[in-house]
C-alpha cells in the first residue's frame, strides 16, 4: 500500500515534544522527516524514565522516541551564519517547514515567512508556539504545563471544589494535543498549495489548543464572563454521571445523566428499594440529597471489585468505564485490537512496542517507520541528498557548523 505523504519532505527545528509530535505522526505518513537540532542535541534527549526491564531495550531513549521516530537527524550550529544558510538550503527543496522557534528567533536566523518565502515560494511554513505569534506574550515562552494547562484556566477548571489543589498534567498532554492541531493545519495547507501553488503560513499555539479543548465551557463563559463551577463528587448534578471507587480499590466513571437511568441504576446495584425512597424518586431529589446518595452508593460499591460491578452495569444498561492505571491499558483488549502499541524494530536494541497517532487507515501504509535516530546520525546522508561531496562536508564538520555522532 502507498503511504500517503511518501513523497513530502519535512525541515523540522523543534525540541521537546510538542513540534516533534506532529512531526512524527507525518513519519507515519511516509513523510521524509529532517530534524536539524543543535550539536548538543534536543533538550528532550536523555529526559526518559528508564524501562524497568532487564533487557538491551532498556537502554533505549524511550519517551523521546515516540515523538521522533522514523526521522533523519542532522546537527547544525544555527547561532552561525552558515549553520543558518545551510538550514535555509535543506528547506529550499521540502515541501513544509516546521518549528517551535520563538518570532524572534525565526527573524534571528532567517527562518521567518517572510525570509523562507524568498527561498521557496511555495513552502508550508509551520509555527507552534506556547501562546501565538501576535500579542504581549508572542515572545514567551511556554510549555504545556503553564500554557496549556495552566494560562487556559484548565488547571482551575478541573480543581475538585473551590478549596481543592491544582493538579498535575501527566508528560506532554498539551503537548501531543497540539501537535495534532498542527498536524490538521499543515496537511490543509498543503491541499491548498496542490490547488494553486503558493507560499502558506500555519501556526498554533498551547495556549489556542487548550482553549479549544474546553470549548464546551467556553461557549457559555465567553459570553457571560462567569467561572465555572467546580464540583465535587458530593455535588455533581446527576449521581448517575459520577467517578466512584470500588471495593477492590478500582475507580469505575458512569456517564448517564439523563433521569430514565435512575431505575436501571438501582437494579445494577442491587438496591432497588431506592427506585421510589422518596429523597430520591425525583430528579431534583437525588440532587438536593447528592451528599447522602453519594455516601450509598460508595458504600454498595465496596462489596466487589471493578469488575464484577462493570458486568453488573453492561446487564442493566449502564454506560461506565474502568478507570484503568497505564500499565492496565497496554494489556487491555481493545487497545489490542485497534493496534494501539504497535512494534518498532531496532538494529540494536531488537523489537520493542511504542504508541500508535489516534487515526488509522484502512487503505494506505500508515505506521511508525522506525526508531528515533541519534543526534547527527543522519548528517552525511543528509548532505550528500544536497549534492555535497565528501571533501566539503569533512570542512563543515572540522569547522562545527554540524555535527555527527
Amino acid at each position: 500500500m502507498a503511504s500517503p505523504l511518501e513523497d513530502l519532505t519535512v525541515v523540522t527545528i523543534e525540541s521537546w515534544m510538542a513540534v516533534p509530535s506532529a512531526s512524527a505522526i507525518l513519519a507515519d505518513m511516509g513523510a521524509r522527516v529532517i530534524k536539524i537540532e543543535p550539536p548538543a542535541g534536543d533538550p528532550m534527549r536523555g529526559m526518559s524514565r528508564k524501562p524497568k526491564v532487564d533487557a538491551p531495550i532498556a537502554a533505549h531513549d524511550l519517551q523521546f522516541d515516540v515523538d521522533n521516530r522514523g526521522k533523519q537527524s542532522i546537527a547544525i550550529a544555527l547561532d552561525q551564519p552558515q549553520g543558518q544558510a545551510l538550514a535555509r538550503q535543506l528547506i529550499a527543496d521540502a515541501q513544509i517547514f516546521m518549528c517551535n522557534l520563538l518570532p524572534r528567533r525565526q527573524a534571528r536566523f532567517g527562518l521567518d515567512p517572510e525570509s523562507l518565502k524568498a527561498v521557496n515560494p511555495t513552502l508550508v511554513h509551520a509555527t507552534l508556539t506556547g501562546y501565538g505569534t501576535e500579542g504581549p506574550e508572542a515572545q514567551r515562552p511556554g510549555y504545556d504545563v503553564t500554557a496549556f494547562f495552566g494560562r487556559s484556566g484548565l488547571y482551575d477548571a478541573m480543581r475538585e471544589g473551590d478549596d481543592g489543589i491544582v493538579p498535575m498534567a501527566r508528560p506532554a498532554q498539551g503537548d501531543h494535543t497540539t501537535g495534532l492541531a498542527l498536524v490538521g493545519a499543515i496537511l490543509a495547507a498543503l491541499r491548498q498549495t496542490e490547488r494553486e501553488p503558493s507560499f502558506q503560513t500555519v501556526e498554533t499555539s498551547l495556549f489556542e489548543a487548550a482553549v479549544w479543548t474546553q470549548a464546551t465551557d467556553f461557549g457559555t463563559t465567553a459570553v457571560d464572563r462567569a467561572p465555572v463551577r467546580r464540583r465535587k463528587r458530593e455535588e455533581q448534578l446527576s449521581v448517575t454521571a459520577n467517578r466512584y471507587p470500588c471495593g477492590d480499590g478500582k475507580w469505575i466513571v458512569l456517564n448517564n445523566p439523563q433521569p430514565k437511568f435512575w431505575p436501571n441504576f438501582c437494579r445494577a446495584l442491587g438496591r432497588e428499594e431506592l427506585i421510589h425512597d422518596a429523597r430520591f424518586e425525583e430528579p431534583r431529589g437525588r440532587y438536593e440529597n447528592m451528599t447522602a446518595l453519594v455516601k450509598i452508593v460508595d458504600e454498595t460499591l465496596k462489596a466487589r471489585g471493578r469488575d464484577d460491578w462493570g458486568k453488573a452495569f453492561d446487564a442493566n444498561g449502564i454506560i461506565w468505564g474502568p478507570v484503568l492505571t497505564l500499565d492496565e491499558v497496554t494489556s487491555d483488549l481493545q487497545a489490542e485490537a485497534i493496534g494501539l502499541f504497535p512494534t518498532i524494530e531496532h538494529p540494536e536494541y531488537g523489537s520493542y512496542r511504542t504508541v500508535n497517532a489516534p487515526m488509522r487507515f484502512r487503505e494506505m501504509d500508515v505506521q511508525p517507520r522506525g526508531p528515533s535516530p541519534a543526534i547527527g546520525g543522519d548528517t552525511r546522508t543528509v548532505l550528500e541528498a544536497l549534492g555535497m561531496g565528501a571533501g566539503e562536508i569533512d570542512g563543515l564538520l572540522q569547522t562545527g557548523i554540524v555535527a555527527e555522532r
